[in-house]
């Protein structure tokens, strides 16, 4: 009898990955459940990579939606002007912008977080005249060319068979160590005309590093990294696609920083509802672009206006989704920790609802993610050897289910640890 499954043998791509490490077919979810063709439950610890931070299939949302999809409202409607368009546009300066004392234009670009990274590179070498982008050790920033170029992963970069110019790489917060003062080493570099790096256009950076590990950038470093680009005339571009949308807790991911970036990426949960919706915020003085310099057939997608603004209005109207997601991160800290001590290196990493355990090594971390696979909770790993097993479950996850799922990874790494090790770590 053949496979149900084995149409994606037979058809698909052999780039998928995710299916590869969880291989059931999913066909129903529900804030942070998941339900397999099987009617086995799963606990979401992954949530779209971020992309899904309100959760699956939000009431609310889903309402507008298909009352916006019954009424033969706008599918697809390049940059036209529509109502939803506007709705989103007001109710994202009214709740998020001025709030903020943010002034910026947000620019519509191509669904991915990958293409606002990309109009990000090609707006600062516009506004500034300069080709070089100083990108960070184990930054990432998508898979197309340019911001591939600016991507630490070198699997990744490998991928693409060429690698394009104009990006240098400097080190990130902690990149040789806790002793190691890399801003230091960075303004040096920036003002040692003999360094071999050409005056940048622009810092591309993330504030925590997702994919790289969960490395994050102090206050202080930030800060200073702020200070420096000013100084010099290069522009801040704050990568807060996997951080931002709520995930560190505040919507964006350095607001509580005396910070005010250049540019800003965003996508992932901007949407609220996991639809494909990626954004750039640009600074009013440097938004140079000439009409449909930088364009694309999908650039805003009218379906996502609909729930992005109900997911603005539900969440960020008021404080208490904000302090609900820092309880819950606080919790989450608190039992990361305690699976950490089970690990003679076990060390916890990340900020707010972005949080993970360095297990040592990508091996175990597999195995870890693999034995949760087993128990009914998917998550993933991320690093520069796979080595973090993260946690990025929907900022709306019951208190119960953040707990149940938290045992299971408890449970998962206590039986993938020597009770040697476990009494060493104790």
């Amino acid at each position: 009898m053949t496979s149900p499954h084995s149409i994606y043998e037979r058809r698909e791509s052999a780039v998928r990955s995710y299916c590869r490490s969880f291989p059931t077919s999913f066909v129903r979810a529900r804030n942070a459940l998941l339900w397999d063709e099987e009617g086995r439950e799963y606990i979401d610890f992954l949530a779209g990579c971020s992309s899904l931070n309100y959760g699956h299939n939000d009431p609310d949302m889903k309402r507008a939606l298909v009352e916006h999809l019954a009424g033969d409202g706008m599918g697809h409607a390049l940059d036209f002007h529509t109502g939803p368009k506007a709705a989103f546009l007001e109710t994202f300066e009214r709740l998020i912008l001025r709030p903020r004392g943010m002034d910026h234009k947000v620019m519509m670009v191509g669904p991915t977080g990958t293409n606002a990274v990309e109009a990000a590179l090609k707006l600062a070498r516009k506004v500034t005249g300069r080709e070089t982008v100083v990108a960070f050790t184990n930054g990432f920033h998508g898979m197309t060319l340019g911001a591939l170029a600016a991507t630490g992963n070198e699997g990744k970069r490998a991928g693409a068979g060429m690698a394009l110019p104009g990006v240098q790489r400097l080190p990130y917060e902690g990149a040789f160590g806790p002793g190691v003062d890399t801003l230091a080493q960075i303004e040096a570099m920036i003002e040692n005309p003999s360094s071999g790096l050409d005056h940048p256009a622009a810092f591309l950076v993330e504030p925590v590093q997702g994919e790289g590990g969960l490395n994050v950038a102090s206050r202080e470093w930030l800060e200073g990294l702020a200070r420096i680009a000013k100084k010099h005339g290069i522009l801040l571009i704050l990568d807060d696609i996997q951080a931002g949308i709520g995930r560190t807790g505040t919507f964006f991911s350095f607001e509580e920083y005396d910070i005010v970036p250049d540019m800003v990426p965003l996508a992932k949960s901007l949407s609220g509802f996991g639809l494909p919706f990626a954004a750039l915020l640009v600074k009013p003085e440097h938004d140079l672009w000439k009409p449909a310099e930088h364009n694309g057939t999908f650039r805003g997608n009218t379906h996502a206006f609909v729930t992005a603004r109900v997911a603005l209005e539900k969440f960020w109207g008021d404080d208490r989704f904000r302090n609900e997601v820092q309880a819950k991160a606080d919790y989450l800290n608190m039992r990361l920790a305690r699976i950490a001590a089970m690990l003679p290196e076990g060390q916890v990493k990340g900020r707010g609802f972005m949080q993970g355990v360095d297990v040592g090594s990508g091996e175990l971390a597999a195995a870890i993610c693999a034995e949760c696979f087993e128990r009914g909770l998917i998550i993933e790993t991320s690093g520069a050897h796979d080595e973090v097993v993260k946690v990025l479950a929907p900022l709306t996850i019951e208190k119960e289910i953040l707990a149940k799922g938290l045992d299971i990874l408890e449970g998962a790494v206590a039986a993938h640890v020597a009770p040697s090790s476990r009494l060493a770590a104790e």
